[in-house]
């Protein structure tokens, strides 16, 4: 519903900055080509991306940019250039660390070394292992988070030089460090304490220590820290709508309303005193995990920019301190979730965070709300539930075949030239039916 323009002028508005997660996965590494296979780079995934129904937003495809590589430094100066055109205020980059090891480090480290890369950044270490669970095989480890005896003060010396970067984002006049999975640590307050006493020990300073309430952590407390920030969609209070959807074959994962994901955070009180409120643009991880997929409904421009400024109100009439709003994400591409322009809405997605934060109001409510096909309801039926039990199984025998597989580099080179014929024949045959 739209009543207008309700334009606040910015002195008359507490207005929080406005920072924006960032994925450096966009260019080929060692690792990743011993993985995943030679060139493997995020783009991979999301060119691979399929509709699962009528009206399904998929594939998401780059226009300003193209299918860029982080390596080139005029890239991330256009990045930074139309994020502060649009009111972005800083990136938040993940930080990938595994006990000395660094991966996807390169961008990070060549912004840090540009100082004309003029965009205030922090970090959110990523410490969670990496399993091949884009391939539906959890279980298999490509790199192991191990927290070793040493790995508490060795991480927050390879954080120095980020903190003592002018650009470096303070909360507080304190360095401002997220930690994605804190209940993985195996003595968060005592990692919290060696990070403090360390940067202390140095002339630092105090530093301001966040945990990610994700994977069912809504407490950080817990942990000795000093605030959480949510990650929606991680611990999502919505029901699913997968009832009210014709799919175009076997569907394992979750279909939710936008307005029902973004009510259940607004919605949200926390027993901690300090979270920091995130919100998405949109969210379709279906490039990575297919038919295991969440699909956010109604991630449209309009919905975004409506969670963004009642968030944003929120934010201005709480507390003291420092005032963050976060914003999932950046350049999520494989996870359908970006503000960077996109085939689908162009520059959209970006207006409506510039609207939000200039203090334009035009709904009083999220204006999308509808359904692809309501009226053709999935009812339950015997052989077709038979069928989706031996679809899932038969998933999970496929993920421990491609597992012996990836283990046997001879089988695995053996068998390629008749995976990629199969899918070719498959490719022609699903586009002769398109015909």
């Amino acid at each position: 519903m739209n009543l207008g323009v309700n334009k606040l002028q910015a002195t008359e508005r507490n207005i929080p900055r406005l920072i924006a997660f960032y994925l450096t996965q966009f260019h080929p590494t060692p690792e990743n080509d011993r993985w995943w296979g030679k060139g493997f780079t995020e783009w991979t995934n999301v060119t691979k991306a399929r509709p699962l129904f009528e009206g399904h937003l998929q594939p998401h495809l780059p226009s300003d940019f193209g299918f860029y590589d982080l390596r080139v430094r005029e890239t991330r100066h256009d990045q930074i250039r139309m994020a502060r055109q649009y009111g972005i205020d800083g990136f938040c980059y993940h930080y990938y660390w595994f006990s000395g090891t660094r991966i996807l480090n390169r961008p990070l480290d060549d912004m840090l070394a540009d100082p004309e890369s003029d965009m205030p950044f922090c970090l959110s270490w990523a410490n969670e292992s990496w399993t091949r669970r884009w391939d539906a095989a959890d279980h298999e480890v490509l790199i192991e988070q191990k927290y070793l005896p040493e790995d508490d003060l060795n991480f927050i010396k390879s954080l120095l030089p980020f903190f003592e970067d002018p650009r470096y984002i303070r909360v507080d006049s304190k360095p401002f460090l997220i930690v994605y999975r804190p209940q993985h640590l195996p003595d968060g307050r005592k990692s919290a304490q060696v990070w403090r006493d360390h940067c202390r020990s140095i002339g630092l300073g105090e530093i301001h220590i966040c945990a990610a309430l994700t994977h069912g952590n809504m407490d950080y407390v817990q942990f000795g820290f000093d605030s959480g920030v949510e990650f929606p969609p991680h611990n999502v209070g919505a029901e699913n709508v997968n009832r009210a959807i014709r799919f175009h074959d076997h569907f394992r994962g979750n279909v939710m309303q936008y307005a029902d994901v973004a009510h259940s955070y607004l919605d949200r009180s926390y027993g901690g005193p300090r979270v920091f409120s995130t919100v998405f643009p949109s969210w379709d991880n279906t490039a990575r995990t297919k038919d295991r997929s969440l699909v956010v409904l109604n991630g449209v421009p309009d919905n975004y920019e409506y969670w963004l400024a009642a968030t944003i109100d929120r934010t201005g009439r709480t507390g003291d301190g420092d005032k963050l709003v976060f914003i999932n994400a950046w350049n999520e591409w494989a996870e359908g979730c970006h503000l960077e322009p996109d085939r689908w809405f162009g520059h959209d997605f970006l207006q409506a965070t510039q609207n939000a934060k200039n203090g334009l109001r035009r709904f009083a409510t999220f204006p999308e709300t509808g359904v692809p096909h309501a009226g053709e309801i999935h009812h339950r039926t015997f052989w077709r539930d038979v069928g989706e039990v031996m679809h899932y199984h038969a998933a999970l025998r496929l993920g421990t075949l491609k597992l012996a597989v990836n283990r046997r580099p001879w089988l695995r080179r053996a068998l390629l030239p008749v995976v990629r014929t199969a899918g070719a024949v498959r490719a022609r045959l699903v586009a002769g039916r398109g015909r």
